[in-house]
């Protein structure tokens, strides 16, 4: 297969046109939200706020007149971005909620302190059921468990237990306290409907890859947090992903100059450049390589 070879200033910006870093706005107001979200798979949400907590951050370096207001919108009221598991806890379309029953049925077959918990687990969702949304500190619940992160009490535990098995979901969230409703009440029915896509455990994994190698743009096949909560993905495991994907040439190799190791990036960026050179793109083909090629900031 051809190699792609950039020089080390092409490299920097394809990676910062890539991510809308360099350069004017590529994504605009509350629809360029939802389309920087599609186009990195997800974005990781982390609680800490010092200066904005980094789901904000990230789109607010984005994406053109983000408010946080934005954000949540499509979060819970809209309901086109839903927050779950990807990398980490993490925001992702709502559309590839079925792709992740695999974690969901993980957390069903075992958890931290599973046999207090489920105990209680049909309590909880008859309580949201009559009542709505709630928070931890609405359910009246004594006594401690071990839990993820240290001790807590069983009403949270059960709350984020029911989260984690989908049968939840994040309704709202008020500062850092989230409200957990049932999961029918927050994603389309027809969503929920639809069966795992990839239940063969290497066809999920090199999903998640690919899906890993679309967000970060340029990537090469070596330890990295870029592969983090990939279950049971092991380094022969991800070698044997990447080179199905170079056969069937979903990935193209990548040399960067000064720089011994091979990367790898999406095809079709190549493609659309080679069609657009060979005059085989049409008018139509040759402006969106044009766009395409402006995005990537390559100039080559």
């Amino acid at each position: 297969m051809e190699t792609v070879h950039l020089t080390r200033e092409q490299a920097r910006r394809f990676l910062l046109r890539r991510h809308g870093l360099l350069g004017g706005y590529r994504f605009e107001g509350k629809r360029g939200v939802l389309e920087f979200v599609k186009q990195e798979g997800c974005i990781q949400f982390d609680p800490v706020n010092v200066c904005g907590r980094s789901p904000e951050l990230v789109l607010l370096s984005r994406v053109k007149g983000f408010t946080k207001q934005m954000l949540y919108e499509l979060l819970y009221q809209d309901r086109v971005l839903i927050d779950y598991f990807d990398k980490n806890l993490s925001i992702f379309a709502t559309e590839d909620w079925p792709y992740f029953e695999c974690y969901r049925d993980q957390h069903r077959q075992w958890e931290r302190s599973h046999a207090d918990i489920e105990t209680v687990s049909e309590q909880v969702k008859g309580i949201i059921a009559e009542r709505g949304a709630v928070c931890s500190a609405d359910l009246d619940m004594p006594g401690k468990v071990h839990w993820y992160w240290s001790d807590t009490k069983l009403s949270r535990a059960a709350l984020e237990h029911l989260y984690f098995t989908g049968d939840l979901a994040v309704h709202h969230k008020k500062g850092t306290v989230k409200y957990y409703d049932l999961i029918s009440r927050c994603v389309p029915e027809e969503i929920l409907n639809r069966k795992d896509p990839l239940p063969n455990e290497q066809d999920h994994q090199k999903w998640r890859v690919l899906r890993r190698i679309r967000s970060v743009g340029l990537l090469w096949n070596r330890p990295s947090d870029a592969w983090l909560n990939i279950t049971n993905l092991n380094a022969a495991g991800r070698r044997t992903i990447f080179e199905s994907l170079l056969k069937e040439h979903v990935i193209v190799p990548v040399s960067v100059e000064g720089i011994p190791e091979t990367f790898i990036w999406l095809a079709r960026i190549w493609n659309w450049r080679k069609r657009a050179e060979q005059g085989r793109t049409g008018r139509k083909g040759a402006s969106f390589w044009r766009r395409s090629i402006t995005c990537c900031g390559i100039g080559i």
